[in-house]
């Protein structure tokens, strides 16, 4: 039973079954309301396997004992992949995407902000906007890597309340945001970069930029620490084929205009073309285990003082 947030899981799904024979129910949602699900099943979990983007949300998982721990794929990581493996074992990185990445149109912008500082100038007054990290499941590593850089969860609550005065929009979605910078009442999104990347498919006219530091965003996998012992083979062999050349392969090609658009964690495979270099990205990475605890402290905060 594999819980997804992924827009590629079918086609992976597909192929692991046609490659192993080992039968797989898939249950897609969006990241919020699978959590959700996961922790009101938390005395009898239905699932085997939960495979989203946020290692927060995995590591917070790890630390109420739902995860299996000590298990890693033996697979060839790149140096990115390895800084997003957590030091127990207890869940797998599969993929690599940025939270916070700058989406604009330079017809419109043709002198994007170059610092996260930039974006409380009065030159930005009313057009940055962002998903909502309480909905977004993508955004709340993005408002938790701010806090890191910035010094602190205070230091972030100052400069997210600072956005909020020189008129930060918040938008339930990326889809939500990205409507609102193409039809003109933003000029500055501020998103996961995959769906910034996706974005560009459609509108070749808007660009993707990434100020420093931006936050490195894994999608994972989890296995349940309750599952019998062959069914926790079984969703090995799963986290051993979507790491295999074959498995990434079908991430790959199995959502190319949206989730796609990933940096692969695994030597020998490549991104989509329309990716820049990893290497030409300054980017961070946080640690999950710090800041996944307080999530839903955090974005109680947001939703209290930023949204409203």
């Amino acid at each position: 039973m594999v819980y997804s947030a992924q827009g590629y899981d079918k086609a992976v799904v597909d192929a692991f079954q046609k490659a192993t024979g080992i039968q797989v129910k898939l249950v897609d949602d969006s990241t919020g309301p699978l959590l959700a699900k996961v922790a009101a099943e938390k005395s009898a979990p239905q699932w085997s396997l939960l495979w989203a983007d946020g290692a927060e949300a995995f590591a917070s998982l790890d630390s109420q004992g739902q995860l299996l721990k000590g298990y890693e794929p033996n697979v060839a990581w790149t140096a990115a992949g390895q800084s997003a493996v957590p030091q127990d074992k207890s869940y797998v990185p599969t993929g690599l995407t940025m939270a916070g990445a700058i989406l604009y149109d330079p017809a419109k912008t043709p002198n994007p902000p170059t610092s996260w500082q930039d974006l409380l100038s009065p030159a930005w007054q009313g057009k940055v906007g962002m998903p909502n990290p309480a909905i977004s499941g993508p955004t709340y590593p993005f408002v938790a890597g701010m806090m890191n850089q910035l010094g602190g969860e205070d230091q972030g609550k100052a400069y997210f309340t600072q956005l909020k005065t020189h008129g930060l929009q918040v938008f339930n979605t990326n889809p939500d945001s990205l409507h609102a910078l193409t039809t003109g009442a933003i000029q500055i999104d501020l998103a996961q970069s995959s769906a910034a990347f996706a974005a560009i498919v459609k509108n070749p006219n808007l660009k993707v930029a990434f100020l420093d530091k931006v936050s490195l965003l894994p999608g994972a996998i989890g296995i349940d620490a309750k599952a019998p012992a062959p069914v926790q083979d079984s969703a090995k062999k799963f986290a051993e084929f979507v790491l295999s050349p074959a498995g990434q392969q079908a991430m790959l090609a199995g959502n190319p205009n949206g989730d796609s658009l990933y940096w692969p964690p695994v030597n020998g495979v490549s991104p989509l073309p329309s990716l820049p270099q990893l290497s030409s990205v300054a980017y961070q990475t946080v640690d999950p285990y710090l800041w996944g605890p307080k999530e839903s402290e955090i974005n109680s905060w947001f939703t209290q003082n930023v949204v409203k």
